[in-house]
C-alpha cells in the first residue's frame, strides 16, 4: 500500500457560520492523503494505473467552491467525493485549516481533521 498525498492546497472560499465570511471569504489550506494500491503503477509508469493527482485537486477545488457553514461540511464532502470519482482509494484522511479565523484573537488557523 501506499499514500498518495497532496499538501498545501490554497483556495479562497466562503466558508463560515458568521455572514460575513460567506461575503468577505478567507484562504483555506487543505491537505488530502490517500491510501491506494500503487504496486501495478510502479511496474507499468501508466498514469493509467494510478490516482491522477490533477484530477483530484480539481474534485477539491469544485467541493470547496460550495459555500458551507462548517469545516466538518466540506471536508465530508470532499471525502465522499474523492472516494466516489477514485474508486480505488483505500482509506482517506483530510486536513482544512481555515486561516485568520474572525474568533477575536490572533491565531494562525483553526484546522479540522476527518477521515472516511
Amino acid at each position: 500500500m501506499s499514500v498518495i498525498s497532496i499538501e498545501g492546497m490554497e483556495f479562497f472560499a466562503y466558508h463560515g457560520c458568521f455572514k460575513e465570511e460567506q461575503i468577505i471569504g478567507t484562504k483555506f489550506n487543505v491537505d488530502l492523503f490517500l491510501e491506494t494500491d500503487t504496486s501495478v503503477a510502479e511496474q507499468s509508469d501508466s498514469l493509467n494505473d494510478t490516482i491522477n493527482y490533477l484530477a483530484v485537486y480539481q474534485s477539491v477545488k469544485e467541493e470547496m467552491s460550495t459555500k458551507s457553514k462548517l469545516l466538518e461540511y466540506v471536508a465530508r464532502r470532499i471525502l465522499n467525493r474523492v472516494n466516489h470519482d477514485f474508486p480505488t482509494i483505500i482509506h482517506a484522511k483530510i486536513k482544512i485549516k481555515k486561516l485568520n479565523p474572525p474568533l477575536g484573537g490572533k491565531m494562525d488557523f483553526v484546522a479540522l481533521e476527518l477521515e472516511g
